[in-house]
């Protein structure tokens, strides 16, 4: 993963992204314990969000650095890398709040756990639900965090049916 960060980083510094954070299962495991993950999912912002080819510049920076595409990520390292563009405010704010974690000596944006959280719900895929779980069994986040950021962004309903499937609330 250091190679991933020591990507990032230099995509920021050469104004190829404006914002990234890790999210997704690789983020969950900087609260949690090991989930199997076979890829690192990156949300990211860019500096020019209307381009109809907006990964195209990331693309091409990674290949001028000898990444190649792996089907929908670019290998970097061991890692396939996928890029997600921020998709709605949830995830843009997540970005805004994402956490400076050190990855071997090199910074590395995480996604805070509430925003994790959050997020899973809104996705709803069963996995999802699961990462919920453990990110709340591990203390590192709060059902009072949870149901801030759900309430905020119109997730409150989906936030309560979990509750009540899963945590017999």
């Amino acid at each position: 993963m250091k190679d991933v960060a020591q990507l990032l980083n230099a995509m920021v510094e050469a104004g190829i992204l404006s914002d990234y954070a890790v999210f997704g299962a690789m983020a969950q495991m900087c609260y949690t314990e090991a989930v199997a993950t076979f890829d690192a999912d990156i949300l990211i912002a860019i500096p020019d969000p209307n381009r109809l080819d907006m990964l195209t510049p990331i693309y091409a920076f990674c290949a001028e650095r000898g990444y190649q595409p792996e089907g929908d990520a670019i290998r970097v390292g061991a890692w396939p890398v996928q890029f997600i563009p921020a998709f709605d405010p949830l995830t843009m704010e997540a970005l805004r709040h994402a956490e400076i974690g050190n990855m071997e000596g090199v910074p590395l944006r995480v996604v805070r756990a509430d925003y994790l959280a959050a997020i899973a719900l809104s996705t709803g895929r069963t996995k999802d639900f699961a990462r919920v779980m453990a990110l709340l069994e591990s203390k590192a986040t709060t059902g009072e965090e949870i149901s801030r950021l759900c309430a905020a962004h119109d997730l409150s309903p989906v936030w309560e049916r979990f509750k009540t499937r899963f945590l017999n609330v």
